[in-house]
């Protein structure tokens, strides 16, 4: 089993320093915060002014406006607030695959999630995490205390790849917990129906929320080295064991790979879904940094 120092290293948290992860769209969370807001208020982001009606606060009363227009304006600004983001864990079979000299899939998934809840809980946002194989196995709701990180830590590390992947009810189960709209960051392989993914997805877009879609792949996965008849496993399902020869495959399995990350793409882009595509070879930490230097700028 993995330990924190396994999954959260001071150096991921070095590297995160002077980053952040801020909301694209209008979220809604429920303290003061760093993310724009759909709520009017009298913080610093200028929206509007309005025609003054009985009951207004007059503090809020343009007399500039006043005094040219003779009539009563009020300024509208908009709210800050803190950002509510949720980690959907891919926790199926297909994570626990491990390449030659490779990286767990689900070990780079948990330090990928390990560092994005630290950096986003340093930001004051409210993190929580759902881990899932065929349905929810954990639904941790969004806290800020630091004590909450500890938790959301220690149930990465209790968690261990299951069997078959279903994400598209996960994620229509999510869209139904989920009361305010926020950021909703997937880690997975994806390996499930492109178009039953999509369409979850589309829900959650409907109801306002920010998606980033991560999607991991072992080396092997992205150029089937293997040169020799071997053995292939379905590590979701026992049931299908192979003895093939990898050189009759291989092209036929590039065409479908390739077709599969196309498909995903594609959805993604159509509903506006930011997308990576991260072998486990890579430093996460690496990767990491530099998408969240280019979504700043």
């Amino acid at each position: 089993m993995a330990s924190l120092s396994d999954i959260l290293h001071a150096e991921d948290i070095t590297s995160l320093q002077n980053l952040q992860l801020f909301a694209r769209t209008v979220v809604e969370g429920f303290t003061t915060g760093q993310h724009a807001s759909p709520h009017k208020g009298f913080s610093v982001e200028f929206r509007q002014h309005r025609p003054y009606v009985q009951g207004d606060d007059i503090r809020r009363i343009d007399w500039k406006i006043f005094g040219r227009a003779d009539r009563f304006y009020i300024r509208e600004y908009d709210e800050e607030t803190n950002l509510r983001a949720t980690l959907v864990l891919d926790a199926s079979g297909s994570m626990g695959y491990r390449g030659r000299g490779g990286v767990l899939k689900f070990d780079y998934a948990r330090k990928l999630a390990s560092a994005m809840a630290y950096l986003l809980m340093s930001q004051q946002d409210a993190v929580g995490l759902i881990t899932f194989d065929t349905k929810v196995r954990e639904f941790i709701p969004n806290r800020t205390r630091i004590t909450h990180l500890h938790h959301l830590l220690d149930t990465m590390i209790r968690t261990e790849p299951g069997r078959d992947t279903a994400l598209a009810p996960v994620l229509e189960s999510l869209a139904s917990r989920l009361r305010r709209r926020g950021l909703v960051i997937l880690i997975s392989d994806f390996f499930d129906d492109p178009a039953a993914i999509h369409k979850a997805i589309g829900v959650l877009r409907r109801q306002g929320h920010e998606i980033i879609a991560i999607q991991l792949w072992d080396r092997d996965e992205i150029d089937f080295p293997f040169g020799q008849w071997a053995r292939f496993e379905n590590l979701e399902n026992n049931e299908d064991i192979l003895l093939l020869d990898p050189a009759a495959v291989r092209l036929r399995y590039l065409e479908v790979q390739r077709h599969f990350q196309e498909q995903l793409k594609e959805g993604f882009r159509r509903h506006q879904v930011d997308y990576l595509s991260l072998p486990t070879d890579e430093s996460h930490a690496a990767a990491l940094r530099s998408y969240l230097a280019l979504r700043m700028r």
